[in-house]
């Protein structure tokens, strides 16, 4: 999970840069084309062998809601600062929480009530409503942010049945055919060097999402999940030190909050699972 959020902060950086000058839709359009190109020899083999009925549906849905993850993110990431876009980002966890006790099973306890009030305090710190004005990059940013948790809640029921490298690979093929109409219809010339670019964003964004299927199979979302929040820090000193964007105060506490928040109960549910596992002494 640290790998893979290490990957996300470069394809943050690079998009950034792009700016506005594509539509979001070509832009997440290209991204995933190349990442077809580069998982050919995992995607080609993986086809001609079939997939079993049960994993198509699975595929085919969270291709469609990253769809429409992707395009709010990269509409987002040109017009908010890396450090807003990152820290709103944080909703993730809270999000798939709530997912998985509804999707899941699993029990929501009140350590989790508590800490979902606490992480959605500290995205207000985040956003300020009323004190500054709220965009719609900070718009789109949440809604990619309920969108990705849609997303992963897919990925990590994929992770029980499917290979990390199949996982990633169809999502890059539903995601790249799902765009492809709507990246047609806004299409706008484009030079080598922002296709260059995209093809960056590509590997890097494909290394993510292969570390991240590889987490999910490893380990329960609680363990997983929170080690994404170290991309605060590097988003902050990226957006400073390439962007020249000041570093918030309120994003930092805010983030922090978040951070808190969901780490502290990954800790308690950690504690309690270890007490459960220790045989009671008659």
């Amino acid at each position: 999970m640290l790998a893979s959020g290490l990957s996300f902060v470069g394809v943050t950086g690079i998009v950034r840069y792009l700016g506005t000058d594509l539509p979001a839709a070509q832009s997440a359009f290209v991204r995933f084309g190349w990442g077809v190109v580069f998982l050919a020899p995992t995607l080609v083999p993986m086809l001609r062998g079939g997939l079993p009925g049960l994993y198509l549906p699975l595929h085919l849905g969270r291709g469609l809601v990253h769809v429409a993850a992707v395009v709010c993110w990269f509409y987002a990431m040109a017009r908010i600062p890396v450090a807003e876009v990152t820290a709103i980002g944080y909703l993730n966890p809270v999000l798939l929480t709530l997912g998985t006790v509804v999707f899941f099973g699993e029990r929501l306890s009140l350590r989790r009530v508590l800490a979902i009030g606490v992480a959605l305090i500290g995205a207000l710190i985040v956003l300020r409503p009323g004190l500054r004005e709220v965009t719609d990059g900070h718009i789109a940013q949440i809604c990619a942010a309920v969108f990705f948790a849609g997303s992963y809640l897919f990925a990590k029921r994929l992770s029980m049945v499917a290979s990390a490298g199949q996982i990633v690979a169809m999502l890059s093929l539903v995601v790249t055919l799902a765009l492809a109409p709507w990246a047609l219809w806004v299409w706008v010339p484009m030079s080598l060097a922002q296709l260059a670019w995209l093809a960056v964003v590509a590997a890097c964004a494909t290394a993510g999402h292969y570390c991240m299927s590889r987490a999910f199979a490893a380990a329960p979302i609680a363990v997983s999940q929170p080690v994404v929040f170290l991309q605060l820090i590097w988003a902050a000193l990226l957006g400073w030190a390439v962007f020249g964007e000041a570093v918030d105060l309120f994003v930092l506490i805010g983030g922090a909050v978040i951070v808190g928040s969901v780490s502290y109960i990954t800790w308690a549910e950690s504690r309690k699972r270890r007490r459960d596992l220790v045989p009671e002494v008659l």
